[in-house]
């Protein structure tokens, strides 16, 4: 419990230096006319690829990020750097309780009007605290590709790693999302509300390093985010199609509901 209770006080602390969340909010001014965007999350579950890092516990997340004026003169598309740092808490069968605590830095681009988003990156994930003799820590090239078509919103992301979590070796993850608003109900408090869902497959090299069944799994997820009073509040299910017995004979891979909070400041 004391861990637990350190982890999520350095998980309030990082909310000054955080990631991007769901709402749009101003932005707070940085130098070289740039610009922060900060925000914290209290989670039932933290997943990752339809995969409980935190062993189907809560989670206790912050992340800060920045991004600079655009690069290119007026007249030319939108283009700008950022660079993020993200905290959560963690826990693994083998390794134990952690945290952990990822940096990221890539370009984004704006097209046709702001309608067409690529973006270009690299995430190093990082766990100060839990031994390097589990090779958790590794880094992966992260690119995305968006299109907002109004009454909806897609998003195509493809992940590399020539050496993933674990040993597993290169890694490929592809996921697609779609999102859309649900502006037609009336909802009390100026409240409002969005849908969405996604699948991916992640695909590793050596399966056997955490005890995978093969070299690729699907997992999907679908939830609602309702936005009120300054709050992401999201209800969502996720799922994989990974048995118990490729899942260290546990449910960290199974079918579960899970709920989050987020504030943007």
């Amino acid at each position: 419990m004391l861990r637990a209770f350190r982890l999520a006080c350095l998980a309030a602390i990082l909310c000054l230096f955080a990631l991007p969340a769901l709402a749009e909010t101003e932005r707070w001014p940085a130098p070289f006319g740039g610009q922060w965007h900060a925000y914290g999350t209290v989670a039932s579950d933290y997943a990752q690829s339809g995969v409980s890092a935190t062993q189907l516990k809560p989670a206790f997340q912050a992340g800060l990020d920045y991004q600079t004026a655009s690069l290119l003169g007026e007249g030319y598309p939108r283009l700008w750097a950022y660079a993020y740092i993200f905290g959560s808490n963690v826990s693994f069968p083998n390794a134990g309780d952690g945290l952990e605590l990822d940096f990221s830095g890539g370009l984004k681009m704006r097209l046709m009007q702001g309608k067409l988003g690529l973006s270009a990156g690299y995430i190093r994930y990082t766990f100060p605290d839990l031994s390097a003799s589990f090779g958790l820590e590794y880094g992966e090239v992260d690119t995305k590709l968006d299109y907002d078509f109004g009454p909806a919103y897609a998003s195509f992301r493809v992940r590399w790693s020539p050496a993933g979590l674990g040993g597993v070796g290169e890694t490929w993850n592809k996921r697609v999302l779609m999102s859309a608003p649900l502006s037609f109900l009336k909802l009390p408090f100026g409240a409002s509300m969005q849908v969405y869902g996604s699948l991916g497959n992640n695909w590793v090299a050596k399966p056997e390093a955490i005890g995978l069944p093969g070299n690729d799994y699907w997992y999907w997820q679908v939830g609602v985010v309702t936005s009120i009073w300054g709050l992401d509040v999201t209800f969502a299910y996720t799922d994989t199609n990974i048995e118990p017995e490729g899942c260290s004979n546990t449910r960290y891979c199974a079918a579960r509901a899970f709920v989050s909070v987020s504030k943007v400041f």
